[in-house]
C-alpha cells in the first residue's frame, strides 16, 4: 500500500513537472513577441521625442544650422566630427547600419581600437618576458606584433559580423514588407502611413525591419523632408535593397511617377536577388560537404565494411 502510495505520488510530480514545462513551451514565444513589441515601440518613441527636441530647437534657433540632420543634431556627434573628421562621420554610419544608436558608440569604438592593440601586446609582452622558455628578441617582437594587429583588427571584425548579420535578415523580410506596402499603397494610404502600418504588422516577425521602417516613418512625419529621410534610411541600413527602395521612392517623388509601379518592381527584383543568392549558397554546398564527408563518412564506412572481413579472418587464424 505504501509503494503504491509513492508510485503515485512519483506520477503526479511527473506529470506536474511535464504539464509545467509545457505551458512553459507554449507562453514562451507569445512572451518573445510581446518584448518585441514593445521594444519596437520604445524604440520609436525615443526618436519621435529626440525629432521633436530637434524641431523645437529650430524654431528657438532659428537661422542657425544645429539640426541640419537627425545624426548632426546630436552634441557628442559633434564633438566626435571635430575630432576625427571624416573618419567619426563613416564609423557613425557603421554604428547606425549594426543597430547601435548610442551616440558615445562611434567615440568608444575609435578609443578601443587604439587601446585593445596596447593593453594586448603589453600583456603578451610580460607574459613572454616571464615566460619559463626563453625566447628570441625577433619571435617575441613578431608575436607581439601580430597580437596588436589581432586586438586592432578586433573590433572592426565584429562590427562588420554584426552589420552584415543585420543586413541578410533586412533583406529577407524586404521583399515580404513591400508586398505588404504595395497593398496598402494601392488602397489609398499615404506613404508615411503605410510604411507605419507595415512596421507595426512586421514588428513581432523581423524588428529590426520594423524599427528602421518606424524610424523612417517618424523621420517623414516630423521633419517634413522625405527625401532626406530616405536617404537617411537608405544610409543607416547599408543594405542593397534598402538603399534601391529609397533611390525608387526619390525617383518617383522627383518625377511624378507611380509609387506602386516602383514598389512593385523593386519587390521582384528583391526577391530575384534571394533566389539568386539562395541558388549559390545551394552550389557552394557540396564542395564544403567534401571535408566532413572524408574526414567522418568515409571512416565509418570502411569500418562498417572491413570490420567483418578482418574478424572472421582473424577467427579462422585461430581456429587453425
Amino acid at each position: 500500500m505504501f509503494d503504491e502510495d509513492i508510485d503515485q505520488m512519483i506520477i503526479l510530480i511527473v506529470s506536474s513537472l511535464l504539464a509545467m514545462i509545457s505551458f512553459v513551451a507554449v507562453a514562451i514565444p507569445f512572451l518573445k513577441r510581446t518584448e518585441r513589441k514593445e521594444q519596437y515601440k520604445n524604440v520609436i518613441e525615443k526618436k519621435r521625442k529626440a525629432l521633436f527636441e530637434q524641431a523645437k530647437e529650430r524654431v528657438v534657433y532659428n537661422g542657425e544650422q544645429k539640426a541640419a540632420s537627425v545624426r548632426e543634431s546630436l552634441a557628442f556627434f559633434f564633438k566626435i566630427q571635430q575630432i576625427f573628421g571624416a573618419l567619426g562621420e563613416k564609423v557613425h554610419d557603421q554604428m547606425l547600419q549594426a543597430g547601435i544608436r548610442d551616440p558615445k558608440a562611434p567615440f568608444i569604438y575609435l578609443i578601443a581600437r587604439a587601446v585593445i592593440p596596447i593593453v594586448a601586446m603589453l600583456f603578451t609582452a610580460l607574459i613572454l618576458g616571464n615566460g619559463e622558455r626563453e625566447m628570441e628578441p625577433n619571435k617575441i617582437f613578431t608575436i607581439v606584433l601580430a597580437i596588436g594587429g589581432l586586438g586592432f583588427f578586433l573590433p572592426r571584425i565584429i562590427l562588420k559580423n554584426h552589420i552584415i548579420k543585420r543586413q541578410q535578415e533586412i533583406n529577407v523580410t524586404f521583399p515580404d514588407a513591400l508586398d505588404m506596402m504595395l497593398i496598402c499603397v494601392q488602397g489609398g494610404i499615404g506613404l508615411e502611413q503605410t510604411i507605419q502600418r507595415v512596421g507595426d504588422e512586421i514588428a513581432e516577425h523581423s524588428p529590426t525591419l520594423a524599427e528602421e521602417l518606424g524610424i523612417l516613418s517618424a523621420e517623414m512625419g516630423m521633419l517634413n523632408d522625405r527625401r532626406g529621410a530616405l536617404q537617411d534610411f537608405a544610409r543607416r541600413v547599408g543594405s542593397g535593397a534598402a538603399k534601391s527602395f529609397a533611390t525608387a521612392m526619390i525617383q518617383a517623388e522627383q518625377y511624378g511617377t507611380s509609387v506602386s509601379n516602383a514598389m512593385r518592381v523593386i519587390s521582384d527584383e528583391l526577391r530575384d536577388q534571394r533566389m539568386a543568392a539562395a541558388e549559390q549558397k545551394a552550389a557552394s554546398l557540396p564542395p564544403k560537404l567534401t571535408v566532413p564527408m572524408i574526414l567522418f563518412f568515409l571512416p565509418a564506412l570502411f569500418i562498417v565494411i572491413l570490420a567483418p572481413a578482418f574478424l572472421a579472418a582473424k577467427a579462422a587464424g585461430v581456429g587453425e
